[in-house]
């Protein structure tokens, strides 16, 4: 029996003792459970699962997890595939990401959350070059473009870091000795020592076993969770003008924009994936499109309700919820408040003039985030059609018409 089969039987005599026991043990929460079977998830690829397995773990949800919301969310996730409903949310493994971010479970922000991402790319890649053998190893990139990786990642986590403690963090790291590995570790943020946050080692279920697979759901998981921020700033800012207050409502603006601008940087490290990588573990995510983030088409229509043929168009109709709360008629946006204090107070004012220029500077970072978005897609994808059935960078290039507040009177 080779090693891979030994662990493959290995995570079935684990399924099979949790669908043999009467009831599960009460100290257990499934944790167990979920990192033997991700285990197995990151040496063969989500899609290459047994049936056996699947169906196994299919009575394990139905007769165990109901009561256990991480396990439930973590299979979940696993059997989207299997059972026909895979798309962005379960391929980013997002419903346990959320569960972490309840303040029950830590209190964490999604700010917060998006750096220790990137602080686990950048654990995972220079374990990787250092040569652990955790995860995936197939088509491990050079040095060379680990170094550029971790370059850009370790900028972007002490961007989140921020202060004093971003200083102790290194520009590069050239080094990838245990040693220095061990070195640099002490330095990055660690997770919260709780319960519920050992449970996000079991957040990357990739499709294939190429080593890119790891990071490039990384850093689809930060951008998700920086959109979730930037949604919880505009929703601010929307607050602050009801209260008659545009000069508050241009900081929690200045706040989103703070965040596209890290947002951007996000790019640079996807651009150091190969694109016959890229090609080859894409074949198994069709289904799956960040055209079906609910976060940022929430930040969207918290901006402005985009115009008729937007909500019409596959941008909208991939996020039903999210289509949904921007057709309420009760559904408020910075462009409706502003519109309606403006009317009641009139226009003029330093005050005013200050969220003009901090609308201006969200819709222009906006831009060029949608540019580098296409920029990046032309050199992955080329010709092909997107994961989301779209018509990939065609569909991106149209998209460069949108503006988040069409309805204002701002400067273009």
């Amino acid at each position: 029996m080779t090693p891979q089969d030994e662990r493959c039987a290995s995570t079935l005599r684990a399924v099979r003792r949790w669908v043999a026991a009467d009831r599960i043990p009460v100290e257990s929460d499934g944790l167990a459970l979920a990192r033997s079977v991700n285990d197995h998830v990151r040496r063969t690829g989500k899609h290459f699962l047994p049936q056996h397995m699947l169906l196994r773990l299919s009575e394990i949800r139905r007769r165990d997890a109901a009561d256990l919301p991480f396990l439930h969310a973590f299979l979940d996730c696993l059997l989207d595939k299997h059972e026909g409903r895979f798309w962005n949310r379960t391929y980013l493994s997002l419903p346990i990401l959320e569960l972490l971010l309840d303040e029950r479970n830590s209190g964490v922000s999604a700010d917060r959350m998006s750096t220790l991402l990137m602080v686990d790319v950048v654990r995972f890649e220079a374990g990787a070059a250092g040569g652990s053998r955790e995860g995936p190893g197939r088509g491990r990139p050079d040095a060379e473009t680990v170094s550029t990786r971790l370059r850009h990642a370790l900028r972007f986590v002490a961007r989140g870091v921020g202060g004093s403690a971003a200083e102790d963090l290194p520009s590069r790291l050239d080094d990838t000795s245990g040693a220095r590995i061990e070195e640099l570790a002490g330095h990055l943020p660690r997770p919260p020592a709780t319960d519920a946050w050992a449970w996000f080692d079991v957040t990357v279920q990739p499709v294939y076993v190429l080593h890119d697979e790891y990071f490039f759901i990384r850093i689809l998981q930060a951008h998700e969770m920086l959109f979730t921020a930037m949604a919880g700033h505009v929703r601010s800012a929307v607050a602050a003008l009801r209260e008659g207050n545009p000069e508050k409502g241009a900081e929690r603006i200045d706040d989103a924009v703070a965040i596209f601008e890290r947002a951007a940087g996000l790019f640079r490290t996807v651009a150091t994936m190969r694109a016959e990588h890229f090609s080859a573990f894409r074949h198994y995510t069709q289904g799956a499109s960040a055209i079906q983030s609910e976060q940022y088409k929430r930040f969207e229509s918290l901006c402005g309700v985009p115009r008729t043929p937007r909500l019409h168009s596959t941008a909208f109709t991939s996020v039903p919820a999210v289509r949904a709360e921007a057709q309420d008629p009760g559904h408020d946006t910075v462009a409706r408040a502003y519109l309606d204090l403006r009317r009641e107070r009139g226009p003029g004012g330093a005050a005013w003039g200050r969220l003009d220029a901090a609308l201006g500077r969200l819709e222009s970072r906006h831009q060029r985030w949608k540019s580098a978005h296409r920029g990046l897609a032309a050199r992955m994808l080329g010709d092909a059609h997107g994961s989301g059935y779209t018509d990939g960078v065609p569909y991106l290039t149209g998209a460069l018409d949108n503006r988040l507040f069409w309805q204002l009177p701002l400067s273009r």
